[in-house]
């Protein structure tokens, strides 16, 4: 006789939260990858990157929430799953970024300005107008205001993305109420 141990049932909070640690953790070690190899990630193929890692990840929770519990998900519960998964990952990569910039590596910040000002430069951008573009962008250019903007827009991509993954992902149950 098999005894069901109810503090391990799955439930679209605890598939969120494990795939949301696993996401924080490639979020880590992607951004740490890049910085070593000194590739900028904000530019290029190399900014998509994070998302194909969320809309698999994102899957993976969908079938793992699926196989543990009826076989079935709602278009809620997927969108759930992808909320909670995007909350976790979105905290603890941004603390992890924060520290990073505020603590390891105070001059990232101003590699990053500078990769700005050239890009500008071979955009053919004038003196002037790059001098505006890098004033308004300074507001968002510090440790504090990163932090919270990793925050937002993580848990807003999550989402978004939860949106459309769910869509193909959801398997309603055939039985209303069940």
């Amino acid at each position: 006789m098999q005894q069901e141990d109810i503090s391990t049932a799955v439930t679209v909070r605890s598939t969120g939260i494990r795939f949301g640690l696993i996401g924080a953790l490639i979020s880590i070690a992607y951004f740490v990858i890049l910085n070593v190899a000194q590739i900028n990630m904000s530019q290029g193929p190399w900014q998509y990157v994070g998302w194909v890692f969320t809309i698999i990840l994102l899957v993976f929770a969908h079938k793992y929430y699926k196989e543990n519990t009826d076989g079935f998900m709602s278009y809620g519960q997927g969108i759930g799953i992808a909320f909670w998964m995007g909350l976790i990952s979105s905290v603890i990569a941004s603390i992890f970024s924060y520290i990073y910039m505020k603590f390891i590596d105070q001059t990232f910040i101003e590699n990053i300005k500078q990769q700005q000002i050239e890009a500008m430069e071979q955009k053919g951008m004038s003196e002037a107008q790059i001098e505006q573009a890098m004033s308004f962008s300074a507001a968002f250019m510090n440790p504090e205001v990163m932090l919270v903007m990793g925050l937002i827009f993580g848990v807003i991509g999550a989402v978004i993305i939860g949106l459309l993954v769910t869509i193909f992902t959801q398997k309603n149950n055939p039985q209303p109420g069940f």
